[in-house]
């Protein structure tokens, strides 16, 4: 759990918005960013972004719903949202953790995401659900 960026302390309820504003989101992260990794999957290797953990019922988009895109890929059950007018990874929701959304740490009002220093990386190319049991 990461309370404080930098100089920036992370409010229990924060925003994050895309790089044009289109689309802006509300966060509950009482407990700061949780679970910061990085992935290598096709995907997350392709868009670089750090992503941390909320529950599907700590996320809120506030404005630009019209403005959010939906990409899904090979299984189709991870569902990754950009902004259409920027191109902006916003958030995601994977195909481990249906019930938590990942989101663009990078989008967090005044946070630099390289003030977390180096990050975990989760082995999305081995997928648990790509697994032969």
């Amino acid at each position: 759990m990461t309370r404080q960026v930098g100089s920036v302390e992370i409010r229990a309820q924060h925003r994050a918005s895309c790089h044009c504003g289109a689309v802006v989101l509300e966060l509950d992260l009482p407990d700061g960013i949780v679970n910061a990794r990085r992935c290598n999957c096709s995907i997350c290797k392709r868009k670089g972004a750090a992503v941390a953990s909320v529950p599907v019922t700590g996320l809120r988009v506030l404005q630009g719903a019209e403005s959010l895109q939906l990409y899904q890929f090979n299984t189709r059950s991870a569902k990754h949202y950009f902004c259409k007018v920027c191109g902006i990874h916003t958030h995601n929701q994977s195909r481990s953790q249906p019930g938590q959304y990942a989101y663009n740490v990078g989008c967090l009002e005044d946070v630099n995401p390289h003030e977390l220093g180096t990050l975990p990386v989760s082995d999305g190319v081995n997928h648990i659900s790509d697994r032969k049991a």
